[in-house]
């Protein structure tokens, strides 16, 4: 029979590091979704209009 033991610090050290990698990882696939989002839905931008003095 084996019994497998993990204190309280150990243990909660592991769930800590557990949430912080899963936190992490929606983070940074939110920020990739939104700068893929960005680069496909930027407008054109429209060359400058030059003032022309009046004749």
């Amino acid at each position: 029979m084996i019994l497998l033991y993990v204190d309280p610090g150990s243990g909660s050290y592991l769930v800590q590091v557990i949430i912080a990698a899963i936190l992490g990882a929606l983070f940074y696939f939110k920020n990739l979704w939104w700068q893929i989002k960005a680069f496909f839905t930027r407008k054109k931008e429209e060359p400058p209009v030059e003032d022309k003095p009046d004749e």
